[in-house]
């Protein structure tokens, strides 16, 4: 089989530390069944107050909102929340978030709607004095029709725009660069057109700021949509307008992969599989993307960039010191000169090393595809733990059961990791996973990191399956407490919630 390709996963406190209560997580699926979501409110309010940090860094004001639709849970909103005011929003993308995030605590000036929008949706962020962030120009008219049937107050609203391109700069001569298509945001090249009709709409609505969206993790790409929408808010001001914020959306990436070494050797491997060279390392040859033809490999390799040495807090604080294309300034530099607020959107990145996903071990058998080959049959289908769905590519961490024995495989395996459906296609892993032991049924495998996006945005009830249930754990004096989801609230007390 060959030297083991592992790509272990980047661990960080305090989601390390609960890796290692094996008995604890045992507990809890016990308890709740498999597959059992895990989640670490405190971390989600420590990373907010890392992204606020390079903001002070810089010397900006303004808000940093949780993308709500990175994940459903309750206990991670409700702990934002408690965070400052000043410091920490919402972005909601429905009307189902904008009522759990009124509902979790979050006051109306800290929420941001965005998305696509529909009547009620639009209704209720008018009525409860939302932000909106709007796409289109006919977002703006139905927006307005509404607060002027209703009678409502004014709304704030950002212009989201999209479609950038450089025109050639002192930074980029002769260059024309169209960022890349995108069916959110209003295209640049017809600002003109929506601040006429802002104009139009003063009476129902008050133009805060810009926004950009942006399908891409290119952090030049990004700096461009910022210089660009300052100087569309220069056209704001010229019109007698008074926009005080940027919004730069999210974007900012996690590292789901410990070391460099370990990626690189593996999307080579990858490459060599898909030529033939190498023994194929996935189920019936899947390329993620890439295939043979002729003896050259064509088409994109769809993997997230699961090593990545700056995301997150990281990332936006290379993004702020980057100076635009056309004018040659720092974005921080810029936003600070105007006096304009920054406001960010991370999901995936301010969720990161929040949770976990547990599966636990139902069956073990042969491949009958090859020698030292094994399909480990979870608890859990491909929809409760979507890393793949992402792109993602990262080992799960085995936690053996108490007292199982290591005799059956002492040393590195090759595995594929199937769900529970009877579907060909429910595979967890397409890849074969190295385990440092054969697991047993009634072991664990726990996917580290899978707050973002991955733990809950494609559960369903296929076949009557059960989804995951999710609990929130807290390290009190080291010691592992924890609730459901749903129970916790980010306030001391007295043991009724926590067990």
């Amino acid at each position: 089989m060959g030297e083991p390709l592992r790509l272990r996963p980047r661990l960080e406190p305090p989601l390390a530390s609960l890796l290692d209560a094996g008995p604890f997580l045992h507990s809890l699926v016990d308890a709740l069944g498999s597959p059992l979501n895990v989640l670490l409110p405190e971390r989600a309010a420590e990373n907010a107050r890392r992204f606020h940090a390079v903001y002070r860094d810089h010397h900006l004001a303004g808000r940093v909102y949780f993308a709500h639709k990175a994940n459903q849970s309750g206990s991670l909103v409700r702990r934002l929340a408690a965070e400052d005011p000043a410091a920490v929003g919402v972005d909601v993308a429905s009307l189902g978030e904008l009522r759990h995030a009124l509902g979790s605590g979050f006051t109306p000036g800290r929420i941001m709607a965005t998305g696509p929008k529909d009547p009620e949706f639009l209704w209720l962020a008018a009525r409860v004095g939302a932000t909106v962030n709007l796409d289109s120009r006919r977002e703006l008219d139905q927006l307005a029709e509404l607060v002027r049937k209703y009678a409502l107050p004014r709304v704030d609203v950002l212009l989201r725009l999209s479609g950038f391109e450089s025109a050639g700069g002192p930074a980029e001569p002769g260059v024309r660069l169209l960022s890349r298509r995108s069916r959110f945001g209003s295209p640049v090249g017809e600002v003109g057109e929506l601040l006429s009709a802002v104009e139009r709409h003063r009476d129902a609505v008050e133009l805060t700021g810009t926004a950009y969206h942006l399908d891409t993790t290119g952090v030049a790409e990004k700096v461009r949509a910022l210089e660009r929408c300052v100087m569309v808010m220069d056209e704001c001001r010229a019109r007698g307008l008074a926009p005080r914020v940027v919004d730069i959306g999210g974007g900012f990436g996690a590292g789901y992969v410990a070391d460099a070494a370990e990626w690189d050797r593996y999307t080579t491997a990858l490459t060599e599989a898909v030529l033939g060279t190498r023994p194929a390392l996935t189920w019936r040859g899947h390329g993620y993307g890439l295939r043979n033809e002729g003896g050259t490999v064509r088409g994109n390799a769809a993997l997230y960039p699961a090593y990545r040495p700056v995301a997150g807090p990281g990332y936006l604080a290379e993004l702020l010191s980057l100076p635009g294309p056309r004018l040659g300034r720092p974005a921080a530099g810029l936003l600070l000169e105007h006096m304009y607020d920054l406001c960010a959107e991370p999901g995936r990145a301010l969720v990161d090393q929040c949770g976990l996903s547990l599966a636990r071990v139902l069956d073990v058998r042969r491949t009958g595809e090859g020698a030292g080959e094994y399909l480990v049959r979870l608890g859990m289908n491909a929809g409760d733990v979507s890393l793949e769905e992402h792109g993602v590519l990262v080992d799960p961490v085995l936690l053996p059961r108490t007292g199982a024995g290591a005799e059956s495989g002492a040393g590195p395996v090759g595995v594929y990791l199937v769900g529970n459906l009877c579907l060909e296609a429910d595979l967890i892993t397409r890849r074969m996973v190295f385990l440092p032991r054969l697991p047993h049924p009634g072991d664990l495998l726990a996917f580290a990191n899978t707050a973002g996006y991955a733990m809950d945005f494609h559960a369903h009830h296929a076949q009557r399956q059960p989804v995951a249930r999710t609990v929130a754990v807290v390290d009190e004096d080291g010691s592992w407490r924890w609730c459901l989801d749903e129970d916790y609230w980010p306030i001391p007390h007295s043991g009724g919630a926590f067990a």
